[in-house]
């Protein structure tokens, strides 16, 4: 199979869907691979170094395009790239489709098979390839908050972390699943008061045994929700309901009367944001200042540390490109019901079921899709 690997074109994206060494284990199964020509700048990795790896390189986007079986990126593809995908391609890459109508129907008239990290499963219920970027993204949003605190960025003016004698400031972390763990370690890292709010007591129990008397655990209600949110400095918004858009748990009304200064970080946004307030924002503009509480919704947060973010991505991704590189997209996918929940369109239907229902459209279970598109 021939993968191709294109340079990412979203603003301040400078993560690559392949590092050297997945491609050095890729081309050492038998494919072959072309790679984008400054693809892997971001991530320190200089065409030569693909070319060692055993990649060829191409000029432009266009020859990466036309010419992969299988195209291996890290974002949703961008309008310029959907305009490039054709029927029956395979494409691999977070697509955060739920919230995105325009992406949804270019890549369902594409005809392409298109499958997402994020809704890949694994046999604990978890998420895999959506994981190792939620653990970036949960660390990076006490970073940028505690950033957006300070008062030249519109912040009240609080060390997060306060200093003897001076009170720290109070992070809320709505949602304890991985962004939330990875938030909550890096809040208590710099010495802020910090609370979660979840729903599942399990996921309270899990957290409350890890990290102990540092950690306030409440089960999230309308009044407690309203009243941690009022209190805080900092709110991360760490919501994910699988494939689905998030939900508006946090509404316009609140955020006018939360603490002039205090920071929204919104991890959510790539699935619409769990804030009424919250916009997607990027790098370059990453806040905006709303009934003056300072708003950080940047869509591509790991994009900022492309290294760590790529290797990281790249640690979990690789098995999955190789059995789609080996067995072609009906073998590796009916082969593991897992990865199978990752196909979201094949062949111009719509394979999952969160995006149909929050788009309503219509929904082909995967396997009958694969079935009618590779028989």
């Amino acid at each position: 199979m021939h993968v191709g690997v294109p340079k990412e074109v979203k603003i301040d994206e400078q993560r690559v869907g392949l590092t050297p060494a997945s491609v050095r284990e890729i081309v050492a199964h038998g494919h072959e691979v072309t790679v984008e020509a400054g693809a892997g700048t971001g991530i320190g990795a200089p065409d030569e170094v693909y070319v060692t790896a055993g990649a060829t390189i191409a000029a432009d986007a266009a020859a990466v395009w036309r010419n992969a079986d299988l195209v291996v990126k890290v974002k949703e593809p961008q309008e310029a790239e959907r305009a490039k995908l054709r029927e029956a391609q395979l494409l691999f890459t977070y697509l955060h489709l739920a919230p995105d109508v325009p992406q949804t129907e270019e890549l369902l008239q594409s005809g392409a098979t298109c499958i997402a990290y994020e809704t890949v499963t694994d046999a604990h219920g978890g998420l895999p390839l959506l994981a190792p970027m939620s653990k970036v993204a949960g660390r990076m949003a006490v970073q940028a908050g505690a950033h957006c605190l300070e008062s030249r960025d519109g912040g009240a003016g609080i060390l997060l972390g306060g200093v003897p004698g001076v009170a720290s400031g109070r992070t809320v972390v709505i949602g304890g699943g991985v962004v939330g763990e990875n938030a909550i370690e890096m809040a208590i890292g710099l010495g802020s008061q910090v609370t979660v709010l979840d729903r599942d007591l399990d996921v309270l129990d899990r957290l409350s045994r890890r990290f102990g008397a540092e950690l306030e655990t409440v089960y999230s209600t309308n009044d407690s929700l309203e009243a941690e949110v009022l209190a805080a400095d900092l709110v991360v918004g760490a919501v994910l309901v699988r494939g689905a858009t998030a939900p508006k748990l946090v509404t316009g009304e609140l955020v006018k009367r939360m603490k002039p200064g205090s920071v929204i970080v919104d991890v959510a946004i790539d699935q619409g944001g769990c804030f009424e307030s919250s916009r997607p924002t990027t790098h370059a503009t990453p806040t905006y200042v709303l009934h003056d509480v300072v708003h950080y919704c940047v869509a591509n947060m790991p994009g900022a540390v492309p290294r760590t973010s790529t290797y990281a991505l790249n640690n979990a991704t690789l098995p999955f490109t190789l059995a789609l590189a080996d067995q072609g997209p009906h073998g590796a996918l009916l082969d593991d019901p897992h990865f199978l929940g990752g196909l979201n369109i094949c062949g111009g239907m719509l394979t999952e079921q969160h995006v149909a229902e929050a788009q309503h459209l219509d929904y082909v279970p995967p396997a009958e899709a694969l079935a009618k598109v590779y028989a």
